[in-house]
């Protein structure tokens, strides 16, 4: 009693439905496409990710850059002042560096700390 080869066990149709559901796994250019795509977004040095890290830096270093630009072009106006205006230069050195007169008192009023 020798047993039938082209029968088929139960399990073979099972396994054959089944791979013709992801028979599109076979298809070559959709792996590749996928593999490039997967490549691109994950593992490139240029990923995505790190663009859109490099992006949000750009975007703060530029507002840095403009607050920067504000306060040079800020610090030329006081010199160009500096330099042409005596009274400018009196004034600067009592508000910045404390300076007075010999026959002046000079009375510093430091403001309360509201956390005391």
């Amino acid at each position: 009693m020798e047993k039938d080869t082209d029968e088929i066990s139960p399990a073979k149709p099972f396994l054959r439905k089944n791979w013709e559901r992801v028979s599109w796994l076979k298809n070559k250019y959709l792996l590749a496409g996928v593999f490039f795509l997967a490549w691109i977004f994950f593992f490139d040095p240029k990923d995505l990710i790190s663009t859109i890290k490099r992006q949000a830096k750009l975007k703060e270093l530029q507002k840095s850059d403009e607050h920067l630009n504000k306060k040079i072009n800020e610090s030329e106006q006081e010199l160009s002042q500096l330099k042409t205006d005596a009274q400018t230069i009196e004034k600067y050195a009592r508000e910045n560096y404390l300076m007075k007169k010999d026959n002046e008192d000079l009375y510093i009023f430091m403001p309360k700390d509201a956390n005391k």
